[in-house]
């Protein structure tokens, strides 16, 4: 399927674990179970945080929207993905990859901004919890989540013309899992210097502005939790903390691993395995980390579980 060297390149293929034919099918269902469980839990917690009263607060109002972005980045990618496993590859017209990079960058940078705005959400609650009703009203709630989609929107945007507006000729085979920027880049020709600036300008907004945020607003709330006098307290506090701050770690830790380092002398398949972490991974585990170190979810769960047996029950 390969172009040959001065063609400008219309389509691409994608081929990624070519070199291990007998992975296709073993990865497709691992894959596919992987995907059909990122589904069914942020499904499960956005209908959870809707149907259960005590859940309607803005922490949780955050974490529905978290799930449902990580339902559509998900199912931006893995259907691809599982195409690319049992068919051993997968043409994807010009406009369908750049659309999949489009939704890709779309979905993983409201992502980014979220997560932000629930670390900002848990130092007022920590830090000025006196405050924090007349600060997280619905009408900032809402604020803040438009923000996130918009500046996502305009991110995705931008970065999506640029990086198509570059000339790519020769080989037209992506040796990845879907339509990314690293690989892309492997195929351009010609000067692309000021794309790729806007292109670098744009993750760097994004994603160090997103980790800074984050950052500041632990430390407050670290200071804050070492002024607590009694261990039963700090212990509470730093609980409500625990589960983003370990999805921040999942999902930042792998993407700064991705994108902000030399890409010089490291191989495909290095790539390609931090690449299953950010889209697969972890929208599959950031449902289970939210319920299982928070009460009031694994409450709501146990209350659904109850109504549905009374519900069974002659």
């Amino acid at each position: 399927m390969a172009r040959r060297n001065g063609t400008e390149v219309t389509e691409f293929f994608l081929t990624a674990f070519s070199e291990h034919p007998e992975w296709g099918l073993p990865l497709f269902l691992v894959f596919l179970s992987f995907y059909l469980f990122t589904l069914l839990g942020n499904a499960g917690m956005v209908l959870l945080i809707r149907g259960d009263g005590r859940l309607h607060t803005p922490m949780y109002f955050f974490l529905g929207h978290l799930s449902f972005v990580d339902m559509c980045y998900s199912s931006a990618i893995v259907p691809q993905m599982l195409a690319v496993l049992l068919e051993r590859g997968a043409e994807l017209s010009y406009p369908r990859c750049s659309t999949q990079f489009f939704l890709f960058t779309f979905f993983a940078s409201i992502d980014c901004y979220l997560l932000a705005i629930m670390a900002y959400d848990r130092y007022v609650a920590v830090c000025r919890p006196l405050l924090y009703v007349t600060i997280m009203t619905e009408k900032a709630r809402w604020g803040l989540v438009a923000g996130a989609y918009a500046a996502g929107f305009f991110s995705a945007f931008v970065r999506t013309v640029t990086a198509f507006s570059l000339s790519f000729c020769g080989n037209n085979e992506i040796d990845f899992i879907f339509c990314d920027l690293p690989p892309l880049l492997k195929l351009t020709c010609g000067d692309s210097y000021t794309q790729e600036v806007v292109i670098i300008v744009f993750a760097v907004f994004v994603m160090p502005v997103c980790v800074l945020v984050i950052l500041v607003s632990y430390l407050f709330i670290i200071r804050a939790i070492l002024q607590i006098r009694s261990v039963g307290g700090r212990a509470k506090t730093f609980s409500t903390c625990a589960s983003h701050l370990t999805a921040v770690s999942l999902f930042f830790g792998t993407l700064i691993f991705m994108y902000l380092r030399d890409n010089s002398g490291q191989s495909s398949e290095e790539d390609r395995v931090v690449s299953v972490l950010y889209t697969v991974v972890t929208p599959m585990l950031n449902p289970f980390i939210y319920s299982l170190r928070n009460k009031e979810v694994k409450e709501a769960f146990r209350k659904v579980l109850r109504r549905s047996k009374a519900s069974g029950k002659p």
